[in-house]
This record gives C-alpha cells, structure tokens and sequence, in this order.
C-alpha cells in the first residue's frame, strides 16, 4: 500500500502527461491541462498532498520521501518556471544516484549499513550478507539512475515519460524479488532457529 501511495502523484503526472494539451477554467482561471508542464504542475500538487497526509498521519516522512519531495518541488518548480522539461527529466537520474551514494556511504560511516537499518527489526543475516545486500542496492540505484538518464536525454520522443513511471516501477519489482529469493535460504535458517527456541 505505501509503494502505490508513493507513485500516486506519478501515476497521475503520467495520466496529464498524456493527454492532448487543452483549456479548461477552474473558479474563473483558464488553465492549460495536457502535456508535461501542466503534468508536472500537477505532480507537485499531488507530491505536496499525499506527503502532506502521509506526514499528518505518521507525524514523520522517511528521509528518502523527503528528498522525493524536495527534488520534485525544486526540478519540478523550475520545469514549470522555465517552461522547460529539461530540469524534470534529471530528477529521477539524481534522486536515484543520491540514493546509490547514501547506501553506499552507510557501510563506511556508523556500524551498521542502510539496509540493516531498515530491515533488521524484520530478519536476522549474518554481517557479511546485510553487506552484500546493502551493495546490490547500491548497484541497482546506480543502474537505475543510468537507465533513467539514458531514456530521458538518449531516447528522442517522451519514452521517458513511460519509463519514469512503468520502468522505474517495474525494474524495482523485479530487483526486489531477486533479493527476496537470494535471502530466502537466510530467512528459512531464521524461521527454523525462531521455531527451535520457542519450542
């Protein structure tokens, strides 16, 4: 629930982004709906409101939703400012490698890496393996971040567009689905160990 609460705003941005740019008037304004400047407009609105819940409700945003959300207030502003798509398009290559630099920064700054931080309360792994994990996540933000720079500048056309959305979204699952099965066999060790000791 919380990874489609977090593409909402996406979701929406590509639904705009889509659609052939036209007038409508809302409370006596006439404004432009269609095409990205109108849906990047919107996907700061939409970014601003469901943070905005989401911090209501938890009183907290995790770090990562609050640089989401700063990158698309601030990239996604001067898209609309400069009515050029040019600053959205370096968003997801920058927020990805940001992300690729803080995992990979974790494992030689505090004593645990990023990844057992986030999920440590949920499995038990031996210290060799969380580093391991906390790499390939690493490595996956590295890649993505390519992968987006690549389809945003290489590509001519708005592909971008879908890949921002339905790739970003799609190579995530995949990625986290080959984590889950090469930290199957650890999580078997651990049920069967949590098992042995409550008996």
């Amino acid at each position: 629930m919380k990874q489609f609460i977090d593409f909402l705003p996406l979701i929406i941005f590509f639904v705009v982004a889509k659609m052939d740019p036209r007038e409508v008037s809302l409370a006596g304004q006439t404004f432009e709906l269609g095409g990205i400047i109108s849906a990047t407009a919107i996907l700061i609105v939409t970014s601003i409101i469901v943070y905005g819940l989401l911090w209501y409700r938890q009183k907290s945003l995790e770090k990562s939703q609050m640089f989401t959300i700063a990158a698309v207030i601030i990239l996604g502003g001067m898209t609309v400012l400069f009515r050029d798509e040019t600053f959205l398009k370096w968003k997801a290559p920058l927020v990805n490698w940001a992300f690729a630099v803080v995992f990979l920064a974790s494992q030689f700054i505090g004593s645990k890496p990023l990844i057992e931080r986030m999920l440590s309360h949920a499995m038990t792994l031996p210290k060799p393996v969380w580093y391991k994990v906390n790499t390939s996540w690493a490595v996956f933000f590295l890649l993505l971040g390519a992968a987006n720079w690549f389809a945003a500048f290489m590509v001519p056309g708005d592909f971008w567009v879908d890949f921002k959305v339905f790739g970003n979204l799609g190579l995530t699952l995949v990625f986290t689905v080959v984590q889950f099965m090469f930290l199957g066999r650890y999580l078997q060790e651990d049920a069967q160990t949590t098992g042995k000791e409550t008996e």
